[in-house]
């Protein structure tokens, strides 16, 4: 029997190198979990019938000698990345059929290295929330307490990995996608560097804050994951190469912005979780640096501008004349209307119409101009801020995963990504990793802190993030 549990990438990685246990049955431990507990989490929208196969496949690897950090390790994958031959729906009814003609990058890389791939996961619909609620199939719950949320849009890769239905998962984050979710079930999720990781074959909503990320248990199968799918790709012309970051030694100094920090909307609890971090980093000999970045407050607006904008432009491909849902109409525009009101729900219909709006004549100098110009200011103030600290760090959620159907008002949902935001406007690498626990209804709710790191310091993140989890 494997003890999915206290199982990690690594450590799984040496008990099937050592023969202790084949791919093929912790594949089916995997499964066996899935069949058990997805009926009431709703992680996976679909389970691949061929997950056995991968395994005996990666069992042939291992006999003949062949080691790779995720040979043989079940992995999940969010429901916006590309598959060949495999659905891919973005848990919207406008996808509901579509089969992917090619693999994206990202999953590419993983087959090299023996991965298997176990099924995809559920989402916001086209990656639009942060709470899962607005799958057009069905809500995500939290493992911890399933008649709260799981977070979002990641939710279902994180549900996956919090509650041992995969042992890593891949996810994306556009404004704190993987990072909140991570928070409200209490584990890991890594955002890279804008460009570190390709984005070719990841269904697009922002496309100049997009990023696919790791999920794992710890902060070390994170990276084991990052590894394996970061590096350049002439495919995606935004990818980069981490060749010019120059690496220094740690400065022993944080930065925090408490004026963000202690602000309204933050609850009580998150605050004092927070502050008792605070003191464990300074336990391991770091300085904390109260830090202000003038132009904070506005990230979330400017956040709220650029992304709907980016997003009304990459949805209008889906027209319902080359792919996915298809309604007849009187004439070409009444097909178009019937398709785009019948396959996108709500929120995606809400971001559409505000990105639309501010691209608008008459209205793009007075927000979107103006949004740009606040992110270029925050660029500076964070390239300003890392040359005294080696990472600034917040609370990566102002309060703890709310119950289902709760926050009727999105803007109230809008606010959860208060302290996420910020990495994907200025394009720098994000990490949450668990801070501890409030106790919520006789239930034991999950937090996280956030840590943030100058552009292509990943190794930064890993580094400092593997003290802090050793507290």
């Amino acid at each position: 029997m494997i003890d999915l549990n206290t199982l990690t990438i690594v450590s799984a990685r040496a008990k099937l190198d050592a023969k202790e246990f084949s791919a093929v049955q912790l594949a089916q431990g995997y499964l066996d979990e899935i069949k058990k507990k997805n009926g009431e989490l709703n992680a996976y929208l679909e389970v691949y019938d061929d997950v056995l196969e991968q395994a005996k496949v990666a069992d042939d690897m291992i006999a003949k000698g062949e080691s790779y950090p995720l040979l043989g390790i079940p992995l999940a994958i969010k429901d916006v990345i590309l598959i060949k031959g495999r659905r891919v729906s973005a848990a919207s009814k406008m996808l509901e059929n579509y089969v992917a003609s090619y693999d994206a990058t990202v999953i590419t890389k993983l087959k090299k290295q023996g991965a298997i791939f176990l099924g995809r996961t559920n989402t916001d619909e086209f990656a639009m929330g942060g709470s899962t609620e607005n799958s057009a199939y069905g809500v995500t719950k939290n493992p911890h307490d399933v008649s709260r949320v799981a977070g979002g849009s990641s939710g279902g890769s994180v549900v996956a990995v919090a509650a041992n239905l995969a042992l890593g998962a891949l996810g994306s984050d556009t404004g704190g996608s993987v990072r909140e979710p991570a928070a409200f079930c209490g584990i890991v999720g890594f955002k890279p560097t804008y460009g570190r990781v390709s984005r070719y074959g990841l269904i697009a909503m922002g496309s100049s804050l997009d990023c696919i990320g790791p999920i794992a248990k710890n902060v070390e199968d994170a990276k084991i994951i990052f590894n394996a799918v970061d590096g350049q790709d002439f495919l995606d012309s935004t990818s980069i190469t981490d060749t010019t970051y120059q690496k220094v030694s740690l400065k022993k100094v944080i930065g925090v912005p408490f004026d963000l920090v202690n602000g309204e909307g933050v609850s009580k609890e998150v605050k004092e979780s927070f502050n008792q971090s605070i003191k464990k980093l300074e336990t391991i000999g770091f300085t904390i640096k109260d830090i202000t970045l003038k132009n904070l407050d506005a990230a979330l607006a400017t956040y709220y501008i650029i992304m709907p904008a980016e997003a009304s432009t990459n949805l209008s491909r889906f027209d319902g004349v080359r792919y996915g849902l298809h309604k007849d109409g009187k004439n070409l525009l009444e097909d178009y209307m019937l398709s785009k009101a019948s396959g996108f729900g709500k929120e995606v219909r809400r971001r559409i119409l505000l990105g639309t709006y501010v691209l608008s004549h008459g209205y793009y100098d007075a927000y979107y101009r103006k949004a740009q110009n606040v992110r270029s200011a925050l660029k500076k103030e964070f390239i300003k801020a890392f040359d005294d600290v080696d990472v600034i760090i917040t609370p990566t959620v102002p309060f703890v995963a709310w119950k289902i159907g709760e926050k009727n008002d999105p803007v109230s949902v809008y606010l959860a990504d208060i302290f996420t935001v910020t990495a994907n406007i200025v394009g720098i690498p994000a990490i949450s990793i668990p801070s501890g626990n409030i106790l919520t209804e006789g239930k034991k709710l999950p937090l996280g802190i956030q840590f943030m790191a100058p552009h292509g310091r990943e190794d930064l993140l890993f580094e400092i993030g593997n003290k802090f989890e050793a507290l």
